[in-house]
């Protein structure tokens, strides 16, 4: 379907992570595989901080909600870049776009303002130890996980309101593995929703960006200040796993968007959503399973606990 208006559009054709038709399945099986491990890795710490009443702590009642937001993700990408490369014709129906971009935008702010405020945690946890459990409370906790729910919901309303008005006639064809740069798409006057899309961005990021960068200078400064070696170690280790997720979700993506504009092409934001949507959502629950000790205790209690029931 070329041509058309919003209302005759039905559905939209993906072209997917790339049209050589040698890397289809081998890319069904990877992805099968990071799916599948992202699935049972989030579910898994989800359950595991359920079950143990010593994980029910801020810092992993956020780290659960990290973990379902992943587990979200995980589902709203992957059955369907999984049909398509096995699939001759990648179609996705117009309203399966667009509660895949609703969904995609939710998930993804949740996630960046998530980050934000584990940073606060582990700023409470190191630079006021004294006062972290007055101050982290289980009101306090529940209100902001809330809110970052409610502005992930009310931006991708927004923006879903604003891009699904749009007449969709140049083509329906999006070249991406899911419903995203629907803007190129339209034959509209798409000024509005840039303006939009540019100015909502950029508050999600600032207010994620900045408060991660105001916690870390502080605790830098409060661990430079321990004069034992040991001290400065075990303060350290209460921040590096979340340090590391923040480096993997800024990081990376940066470093591709950093290169040379004469080398951009369009591969390099499919590479980019890659990371974001499939391979940061597995890294996750591997990165505080492995990194901590309290995780690992966690699981051989329960794991001690079912054999010893069994």
């Amino acid at each position: 379907m070329e041509k058309g208006n919003n209302s005759e559009v039905t559905e939209f054709i993906l072209s997917g992570l790339t049209d050589r038709l040698e890397l289809q399945v081998p890319l069904f099986g990877v992805f099968l595989l990071i799916c599948g491990i992202t699935l049972v890795g989030n579910g898994g710490m989800i359950l595991l901080i359920m079950i143990d009443p010593q994980l029910h702590t801020p810092m992993y009642f956020f780290l659960s909600n990290l973990s379902f937001c992943d587990f979200c993700f995980s589902l709203i990408i992957s059955p369907k870049m999984l049909l398509n490369f096995l699939a001759e014709r990648k179609s996705i129906s117009y309203t399966a776009c667009a509660v895949q971009f609703y969904l995609c935008i939710i998930s993804a702010d949740v996630v960046c303002l998530l980050l934000a405020v584990m940073a606060y945690d582990r700023y409470v946890a190191i630079c006021n130890p004294l006062l972290y459990t007055v101050t982290m409370s289980r009101q306090l906790c529940k209100r902001l996980v809330a809110g970052v729910y409610t502005v992930g919901f009310v931006d991708s309303m927004i923006h879903m309101c604003f891009t699904f008005r749009l007449s969709f006639c140049s083509s329906n064809v999006i070249n991406h593995f899911f419903c995203d740069i629907l803007l190129a798409l339209s034959c509209s006057d798409t000024r509005i929703n840039k303006t939009l899309l540019l100015v909502l961005t950029f508050c999600i990021q600032l207010i994620s960006f900045v408060p991660v960068l105001l916690s870390y200078i502080y605790i830098i400064s409060t661990i430079l200040q321990i004069r034992s070696t040991e001290g400065r170690r075990k303060a350290f280790s209460t921040c590096s796993c979340h340090l590391i997720m923040v480096v993997l979700f800024y990081g990376i993506p940066l470093l591709l968007y950093l290169r040379p504009p004469s080398s951009y092409s369009m591969d390099t934001d499919k590479v980019a959503s890659v990371f974001y949507t499939v391979v940061i959502p597995m890294l996750n629950p591997f990165i505080y399973s492995l990194r901590n000790m309290e995780v690992k205790d966690a699981l051989r209690r329960v794991m001690n606990k079912l054999l010893t029931n069994s």
